[in-house]
């Protein structure tokens, strides 16, 4: 009896891993990150980072355009700022969302790394990225001319990805 005992421990560590290994997979065969690649733009109402009137995001990001999902608290998110502010050079129109972050930290990411969006908009609740089916930042998505979503990058975009995500928004 007391090695039966001895044993519960690691039975419920194992029952643990297992339960929460089955319940990933499960879940990764449910979500799919390119889900919204094809089809159009959420139709959402979306604040702007230094406030004022609320931004119809659809007709902002009607493209070609990027659309970036970033953070001042993601380390990614300040590695792909020189690019986005390479794509802006480029003229490139490029719509910032501020997931999950506060305005005032959101502004002060972007004073201090550049300002490569044509609009700055404010989630800090995560809704908008939800409507994306973002997982974390930095995202980015192609919007093409007609509001579609024509592609998804998940993590920072160097010049090759940049340039890969323009082409979709172009087609």
């Amino acid at each position: 009896m007391r090695r039966l005992v001895a044993f519960l421990p690691l039975a419920a560590l194992l029952a643990l891993v297992a339960l929460f290994g089955g319940w990933s997979i499960w879940r990764s065969a449910e979500v799919t990150p390119e889900a919204m690649v094809g089809k159009p733009i959420p139709a959402l109402t979306v604040a702007r980072l230094a406030g004022g009137g609320p931004v119809n995001l659809r007709a902002a990001a009607r493209g070609p355009a990027l659309v970036n999902f970033y953070a001042s608290w993601c380390a990614p998110c300040a590695e792909e700022a020189p690019t986005l502010l390479a794509l802006k050079a480029e003229g490139v129109k490029i719509i910032g969302v501020a997931y999950k972050d506060r305005p005032d930290l959101a502004a002060g990411f972007l004073t201090r790394l550049g300002n490569p969006y044509a609009e700055n908009l404010a989630d800090p609740e995560g809704r908008v990225g939800l409507e994306f089916g973002v997982t974390g930042p930095p995202e980015t998505y192609a919007i093409d001319a007609q509001g579609v979503i024509r592609a998804k990058r998940v993590g920072a975009i160097d010049a090759a990805t940049a340039d890969e995500l323009v082409a979709a928004a172009e087609r």
